[in-house]
């Protein structure tokens, strides 16, 4: 069935890689339409170099590069930051939080462009088709999607290769880096072929943000982070904005080796995938916001929030970014961190990141008095006993009923 007049001009979102380009070609000669190109800057740097000039070369009728930087780190990774959103305990969600805001991000275009449709480059077996079309469905229930890994029958990568060629594509010939990426501010992953094989090392060659641990500085390097609300608002006394802030802790984690991760993750259409990730200075950032909330947190408001995060972690990884129970949750989450208000000093060495201190002159809940080992005039230790009697009436009681 032929798809053309179906469509008449759709918002694809583009890389400029061969992927996307091969689909915006593809959307031009198979569904007839115009295609307007959207590229996000997310803090990816020199991978935007000349995106405009490849979009029309290959097609496109117009071309936005949009700055979303600050708006990505402001209002996309400091609300997941507050909620300590780390995936399966380890993945710091660097490619799932950047996706609702790129298709928020196309839809406004769609919507200026008076276009019809969208459409994105993720394939059929990965979590970004759902983050994208979530949000696409989110902002307008009706907004028709292409998703070609799912229509077309370019199933190999000798078929967009011949494709490429066939339309004049530039092919890269460049076997050096043949792993799949995506970089943003907050974090590159790499994922395909060498590391389909679970048992093989990542080569050292991949790594692009941080440098080998064995490399790093053999002196230590130390910094300090303070906090308001839970957010970060400087680096060593110096106030920065959100997006400015993040590059530079990636900037000092990068350099002593830190972020670095390896794992077997679980997608969310149900097959096991494996991706190495660098995220420098979101490692740093958890580590010191952990450290500024363990003086200022409540014991119980803290478990529960704790208690919590699997379950955001998934809401995000998934897609859900704009559905009604991640809101509910960020309403809560967020209520958690007005006391979060002070400072962490975070020591990096080789690869190693840890709180060695903490402070907060407004918020804090430590009592030298009460905690100390010296002698004190605030707490009756005797108090203890009943305390414990009580707490273990129920365990006393059962051993009594097994001894029966």
């Amino acid at each position: 069935m032929s798809r053309k007049n179906q469509v008449k001009k759709a918002v694809l979102a583009y890389s400029g890689g061969l992927d996307t380009s091969i689909i915006l070609k593809w959307l031009v000669e198979e569904y007839g339409c115009e295609v307007v190109a959207f590229s996000a800057d997310l803090g990816q740097g020199e991978e935007l170099d000349h995106i405009p000039e490849k979009a029309k070369a290959t097609g496109a009728c117009a071309c936005y590069i949009e700055d979303l930087r600050e708006e990505f780190v402001r209002d996309f990774v400091f609300p997941m930051f507050r909620a300590n959103a780390i995936y399966e305990g380890r993945y710091f969600l660097g490619t799932s939080i950047a996706r609702p805001l790129i298709a928020k991000k196309q839809m406004e275009i769609a919507a200026a462009e008076g276009a019809d449709a969208v459409s994105h480059g993720a394939t059929g077996k990965g979590n970004d088709q759902v983050r994208f079309e979530l949000g696409y469905y989110h902002f307008d229930p009706a907004v028709k999607v292409i998703a070609p890994w799912r229509e077309w029958d370019l199933n190999s990568r000798t078929a967009l290769e011949d494709y490429a060629k066939k339309h004049g594509i530039p092919v890269p010939t460049s076997k050096k880096n043949p792993w799949s990426s995506d970089r943003n501010l907050l974090h590159i992953s790499f994922e395909g072929d060498v590391l389909e094989d679970p048992w093989a090392e990542a080569p050292e060659h991949m790594y692009v943000l941080s440098v080998s641990p064995e490399e790093a500085p053999d002196t230590p390097e130390f910094v300090e982070i303070e906090f308001k609300n839970g957010d970060p608002i400087s680096v060593n006394g110096e106030a920065l904005s959100p997006a400015n802030l993040l590059a530079k802790l990636n900037e000092l984690g990068g350099k002593h080796g830190i972020g670095r991760i390896d794992l077997m993750e679980n997608r969310y259409v149900g097959m096991k995938s494996r991706g190495v990730y660098e995220t420098p200075g979101g490692t740093i950032l958890e580590e010191a916001h952990r450290g500024v909330e363990s003086i200022t947190m409540d014991r119980e408001v803290m478990h529960l929030r704790d208690s919590l995060i699997p379950r955001y972690a998934e809401m995000v990884y998934n897609g859900y970014w704009f559905a009604p129970e991640r809101e509910a949750l960020q309403a809560l989450i967020d209520d958690t961190q007005k006391t979060v208000n002070g400072k962490a000093r975070v020591k990096l060495y080789k690869g190693h990141c840890r709180v060695v201190g903490r402070q907060s002159d407004t918020d804090s809940l430590f009592n030298v008095e009460f905690a100390t080992f010296e002698a004190d005039e605030v707490y009756n230790q005797a108090d203890a006993e009943g305390f414990i009697k009580l707490n273990a009436l129920r365990l006393r009681i059962r051993s009594m009923m097994n001894k029966k």
